[in-house]
Parts: structure tokens; sequence; C-alpha cells
């Protein structure tokens, strides 16, 4: 079985999502379909067979969430150091041609939001930095065509 490597905070979003949906969404799904069954024949009542497709929704989700959490590597970034980008850490960057700088943290390939600023460890661009240090430069092949960036930052916290 493959590890999933995640953040311990990615890790406590999984375990809230499962939790909301077993104690929240479940029973509320339930009562629709009790509520829809009420009605009388289901062959045509849309409310039974659209909570019947939202419980098969969110079992499945909650099946994928708890596959994931057994095979979660948790691994605790505030134990980390260094000045070679490696999982979790947080890397400024500048691009070479534009002079923008982002920042990003690299986090488990669930956990990662680009508008948080967290990038999946798989990403094209942690792939090119994951083992770089401050000061190199790196190469990044996107959609748009190969972009030049400089890292300013490694920092882990």
């Amino acid at each position: 079985m493959e590890k999933i490597p995640m953040t311990a905070a990615g890790h406590a979003a999984m375990m809230d999502e499962i939790k909301h949906l077993k104690s929240v969404e479940r029973p509320r799904i339930i009562r629709a379909i009790e509520e829809a069954r009420s009605h009388g024949d289901l062959s045509e009542n849309a409310e039974y067979h659209a909570a019947k497709e939202q419980q098969g929704w969110t079992e499945a989700r909650v099946a994928e969430l708890e596959d994931k959490l057994s095979r979660a590597e948790v691994i605790d970034i505030t134990k980390l150091s260094g000045d070679t980008v490696k999982f979790g850490a947080r890397v400024t960057l500048v691009d070479e041609d534009t002079e923008d700088e982002a920042a990003y943290q690299i986090v488990g390939e669930f956990e990662a939001d680009v508008k948080k600023g967290l990038i999946s460890v798989s990403s094209p661009i942690a792939r090119a930095i994951i083992g770089k240090r401050k000061g190199d430069s790196v190469e990044v092949a996107t959609p748009g065509g190969g972009k030049s960036y400089e890292i300013l930052q490694v920092r882990y916290s």
C-alpha cells in the first residue's frame, strides 16, 4: 500500500470532514429518505431518488477519506529544518522573467489549495524545487510554456 504524505493540519481537516459527514450529513440524508418514503410511490419520487444519490455520494466520500487516512503518513513539519526544499517547506520564489514573487508551502496532494499558497508535492513546481536550496534557479514546465524561478527563501514553521 502506498503511503500518502500529509501535514498534521491536512490530517485534522480530513478527520473533521469525516466527522461532519457522519454526524451531520448522514442523519440529514436519512431523514430526507424517510420523508420521501412517506410520500408513497418510490418509482416516480424525485425527492427519494435525490436523497439516495446524496447518500451514495456521502458514503463514497467517507470511504475515500477513510482509505486515505489509513494510508496517511503524517509529517510533523515543526520538526523539520534545513536549507533544502522538502515536503512541508514554505518556499518563496521569484519569476525570473516578471520579477513576481510567490510563496508556497509543499503539502500532501489532497490538502493542496493554490489560493491559500498550498501546493501539492506532486505539482510541477514542487517537483522542480524539491532538493534545491536558496539561490538556486529552476525550470518548471507549465501549460503556458517553461518558466524560470529563483528560490529566495526556504523555511519550516
